[in-house]
């Protein structure tokens, strides 16, 4: 599988307009984020790159809409975030968007199935487990449904979080560092699914990662610097 191909681009899944987000602190107000600007369309990879502490994870936050900005705007497949309480910006997630993140999260008394099934059986579907096995099908675990995060290597429970993440189908994945926890061939494996999937789902991936290099086979990319994001060439 392969990051290399570029999927289709339609109408625009994510916008975000003069985004600025400041917290107090113990020395008064910190902003941590600047008059951010940038629009994401349907099936397209966008990477967000940045040294440690660039306000990456902030903003990405932000975009799930597990935070508000202090100011300005986000739309979520044409939902105002910012106009929505925490229960219905909840719900939004849960239908449209999947996260994969450094710490791969997975609860260690479930089966990889389990884990996988979990979201679906949360939300009530009847074909919960048929779904779990075509996931991790897809990431080629199939034959390791039955083991437990433990008995898993990092790369496998690295492909398990992004077959929970995939398995309800969201317009949007969120994947925060996804290889920082893994050796460089694994890490490798982990993006070509990645791609692969965003690539045959169609589905909307945005990216925030230091590796350049990961970056790079995103269709567009931008560099948070001093809270301010730039787009990349």
């Amino acid at each position: 599988m392969s990051g290399g191909s570029r999927p289709v681009v339609e109408a625009q899944v994510l916008e975000v307009r003069d985004v600025s987000k400041s917290v107090n602190g113990p020395e008064g107000r910190l902003d941590i984020l600047s008059n951010v600007a940038m629009q994401v369309s349907a099936g397209e990879s966008f990477a967000i790159v940045g040294a440690s502490g660039s306000g990456k994870t902030t903003l990405l936050g932000l975009l799930a809409g597990l935070d508000t900005p202090t100011r300005g705007s986000i739309h979520l497949d044409g939902h105002a975030l910012e106009r929505l309480d925490e229960e219905a910006r909840a719900d939004l997630r849960r239908r449209l968007v999947g996260f994969v993140f450094q710490s791969f999260h997975l609860l260690p008394a479930l089966t990889a199935e389990q884990n996988v099934m979990l979201p679906l059986e949360l939300e009530g579907h009847a074909d919960a487990r048929e779904k779990a096995r075509e996931a991790l099908d897809a990431v080629e675990l199939g034959s390791r449904r039955k083991h437990y995060p433990a008995q898993l290597s990092g790369g496998e429970q690295q492909r398990v979080a992004i077959a929970r993440a995939f398995v309800h189908g969201p317009r949007v994945l969120f994947a925060d560092e996804p290889t920082g926890n893994l050796d460089r061939r694994t890490g490798r494996h982990v993006c070509d699914l990645l791609f692969a999937l965003n690539r045959d789902h169609h589905t909307t991936l945005v990216l925030v990662t230091h590796d350049l290099q990961l970056a790079e086979r995103c269709m567009r990319r931008a560099e948070l610097q001093e809270g301010r994001l730039e787009p990349l060439t």
